[in-house]
């Protein structure tokens, strides 16, 4: 693959980073790139595994979204795997697959003749992968898959970067709810600072709630909420 192929993918990947205010827009928009980039690629999907649960937040064709329903139902196929391996997988000939017995059935009376899926990251619990679907047996040739990996390669990168902007978004937030409700709890029964997380936190135990649901519960009632 050419200097100049990676370089017009970072910048193809780039654009999408920077038109891309949330994960699900960066991952539509992803999505839609790799179904125009990728050669043979004519449905794509996104399929999200976290803490054990299985998503499919984005996807490009019915069919791709089928796929994804089949191996949520069925808890297997090659996206699964592809997520949770760190792996590339390709399918050739579905109606000929035999590492997947009740899913490449499945798939093939779907129409889906051939796959290959990519490894977005892992963190922790949780996974991703990058699939991409065909109506054609051997849709996706070595240079379709070197260009997809480098493809997955760059988004990955871009998308951590929009999960670590939504997850410090998200902690500021929490930050701010917290406060104001500590703010409250202090005005109402003249108290410090201290004493008012220390009662959050007690709260946040006693109702097996999250402390800033708690904080956002508090906030939402008012002043004039009296326990």
């Amino acid at each position: 693959m050419t200097v100049d192929i990676s370089v017009r993918m970072a910048g193809l990947v780039r654009d999408l980073h920077v038109e891309s205010s949330d994960t699900e827009a960066m991952l539509r928009g992803m999505s839609k790139a790799a179904v125009s980039t990728v050669p043979g690629a004519e449905y794509a999907s996104v399929t999200l595994v976290t803490r054990g649960r299985i998503e499919t937040p984005v996807m490009v064709g019915d069919l791709a979204g089928s796929s994804d329903d089949l191996q949520r139902e069925l808890i297997e196929g090659p996206c699964l795997r592809a997520a949770l391996d760190d792996s590339t997988i390709l399918i050739r000939d579905m109606s000929q697959e035999t590492r997947w017995p009740r899913f490449a059935p499945a798939a093939t009376e779907l129409g889906i003749l051939s796959m290959v899926c990519f490894c977005l990251y892992i963190d922790g619990k949780d996974s991703a992968a990058l699939n991409l679907h065909s109506t054609r047996r051997d849709a996706f040739d070595a240079d379709a898959r070197a260009l997809g990996e480098l493809f997955a390669a760059h988004c990955a990168t871009a998308f951590a970067t929009v999960r670590e902007r939504e997850q410090l978004r998200s902690a500021l937030t929490s930050r701010d709810i917290i406060g104001q409700a500590k703010g409250m709890l202090m005005e109402r029964y003249g108290i410090d600072a201290d004493a008012a997380f220390a009662l959050l936190a007690r709260l946040s135990q006693e109702t097996n709630t999250k402390l800033v649901a708690v904080a956002e519960q508090l906030v939402l009632a008012g002043p004039d909420q009296r326990r």
